[in-house]
């Protein structure tokens, strides 16, 4: 295979065109189930690695180093834009993002300061760029950021939570309030995405983690004009945006409204009726259940061609797990998951769905 065909075919699979074979990367693919990268961490904490721009290329380059993945994806957090506008925070092992002081008041909300990529996070476009000179062209490097809601549901919860109580507590009782914050984080993530893009990320991929925990109604209302306003501010980036969310079947016809090239779409909504739904002129992003990779050599190559048989063939397919690879992966699943999807052939698979 030459060098530019798997150095173009995850970007032309994203553009719609034809490739030769469904690319593939796996979100994490650069985290805890790598045995070097847990080395790495037993020496280094998780944000000391996430602000050094050496330390930030070598982690997302170590999958590369096993795998013949389609795409390279930075080594970052969703997080890490909060300390530039002046939210407080630390990551906790097992734990996540805990914010220091939960923004909850018109008052917090004024506070928060401009948010200025090179100003605030200069290691991570620096990282974008040592990365993409040790790539040396060989795969496309992805950025990333966490979508504004995801990112209110941290601030405003404090941490994780699984009911998000204070953060639909907020929508409902101070909606004013609400959208000042979204607003800000949308200018937020805009700009930061945007950065990226600049500094040399290839493609960009916004994280809303937490959607699934609202009512269509709900995310029309309080989101989607928010998640409208980062995709309308990133047109003329010049790469191609994937708009992802976790559980979120029952939004996919907002999502796509609100914007991106690719809709990503987890392992809860067969992927032929997710595409058909998402309607024309977007690609698809999926969806293999991160858990299949605890299985069988063969069962992954089954549910794998599964997904690819529902893909039907047609252009603008990036395979992809429905949300993060998972600690305790094994390594040899990891290869045989991409195997299968670089062995498909559309073309020559009977039963078509």
């Amino acid at each position: 295979m030459a060098v530019d065909e798997r150095a173009e075919r995850f970007l032309k699979a994203c553009r719609g065109e034809p490739v030769d074979r469904t690319p593939i990367w796996i979100m994490r693919q650069a985290g805890r189930y790598l045995p070097e990268y847990r080395e790495l961490r037993l020496r280094h904490a998780f944000m000391d690695v996430a602000r050094d721009p050496s330390l930030i290329a070598d982690v997302t380059l170590m999958p590369l180093r096993r795998f013949d993945l389609d795409a390279a994806i930075l080594f970052s957090d969703i997080t890490v834009p909060l300390a530039g506008i002046g939210i407080d925070f630390t990551i906790e092992e097992n734990q996540g993002p805990v914010i220091q002081e939960p923004i909850r008041t018109a008052e917090q909300v004024e506070r928060l300061r401009p948010f200025e990529p090179e100003r605030d996070l200069p290691w991570v476009l620096e990282g974008i760029r040592r990365t993409r000179d040790r790539l040396e062209g060989r795969v496309p490097l992805i950025g990333f950021a966490g979508a504004p809601f995801t990112l209110a549901s941290y601030v405003v919860e404090g941490r994780g939570k699984k009911d998000f109580r204070a953060t639909k507590e907020l929508m409902y009782s101070q909606p004013a309030v609400w959208h000042a914050l979204m607003d800000r984080l949308a200018e937020t993530v805009a700009r930061f995405l945007r950065s990226q893009a600049e500094a040399g990320a290839q493609a960009l991929q916004m994280f809303d983690s937490w959607v699934g925990q609202l009512s269509p109604e709900d995310y029309d209302s309080f989101v989607a004009p928010h998640s409208a306003r980062v995709f309308r501010e990133l047109q003329g980036a010049g790469v191609p945006l994937i708009h992802f969310g976790t559980d979120s079947a029952m939004l996919l016809e907002s999502m796509a409204r609100a914007g991106g090239d690719l809709i990503g779409v987890d392992w809860r909504i067969p992927l032929d009726q997710a595409w058909s739904r998402i309607g024309p002129g977007r690609g698809i992003q999926g969806n293999l259940d991160p858990c299949v990779l605890f299985a069988s050599p063969e069962l992954i190559r089954e549910k794998a061609h599964a997904i690819l048989r529902r893909a039907g063939g047609r252009p603008g397919h990036v395979f992809n797990l429905g949300h993060g690879i998972l600690p305790g992966t094994p390594i040899e699943s990891v290869t045989a998951l991409i195997e299968a999807v670089h062995e498909f052939r559309a073309d020559t698979q009977p039963g078509w769905l």
